[in-house]
């Protein structure tokens, strides 16, 4: 394999060690996990010679658009069980009467439609939580970016003694003394808070000072 390695279509020469050329994975990019920690689109995948996997073709007949989702669930009656409620995602989707995928609006493999079954809206109604207005495909691509990235920026501790860096409003008064008293900790750290978030960033002794 070092004297006759393989080379992929975009010239990219693989030896023997090397992990498998991507152009030969039996799954397309957007159908892995990559998809949820390294999202990219399908120019961006292809690119980098990864297959992508575009929307199948849904002939749904939408029977409640997105728009007429009631706001609250004490407005939702029974007769809204196993019905095909639209994807906020897919309006103007084929499914919904124009000529727009549903893929143009969002990357995250919607399905385009979804249906609330009997136990499900049993819950929302116990929690008084009001229907989703997404797919759960868009519901799940939508809870992955509320996490933080794979990566790791380094910082220093934002506490100046009795109270946290001034960020305005968001300044922290603490509540307990600390081991560096009244002057700013010295601590740094590697966090996967990035610098611009407004969060206030704490070493772990200031952190557990404060909260345990």
């Amino acid at each position: 394999m070092n004297s006759m390695p393989y080379i992929d279509q975009k010239g990219r020469v693989y030896k023997y060690g090397e992990f498998f050329p991507p152009e030969l994975s039996p799954f397309a990019y957007n159908e892995t996990i990559a998809q949820e920690y390294f999202p990219l689109t399908k120019e961006q995948a292809q690119e980098q010679g990864y297959s992508w996997k575009d929307p199948e073709p849904r002939n749904y007949e939408i029977q409640i658009k997105n728009n007429q989702i009631p706001d609250h669930i004490k407005d939702v009656g029974d007769d809204i069980i196993n019905k095909v409620i639209e994807c906020a995602h897919a309006q103007g989707s084929p499914a919904t009467g124009s000529g727009q995928t549903a893929k143009a609006v969002c990357n995250e493999q919607c399905t385009e439609a979804f249906k609330i079954i009997s136990q499900e809206l049993a819950f929302y109604r116990k929690m008084s939580i009001p229907l989703p207005r997404l797919c759960p495909n868009c519901r799940h691509y939508q809870r992955i970016k509320q996490r933080n990235p794979l990566k790791l920026w380094p910082r220093r501790c934002e506490c100046e003694g009795q109270k946290s860096k001034d960020k305005g409003p968001n300044q922290y008064t603490n509540t307990a003394t600390h081991i560096h008293g009244e002057h700013t900790c010295p601590n740094e750290f590697e966090t996967s808070y990035a610098p611009e978030r407004e969060e206030i960033v704490y070493c772990e002794a200031c952190y557990n000072a404060e909260v345990v």
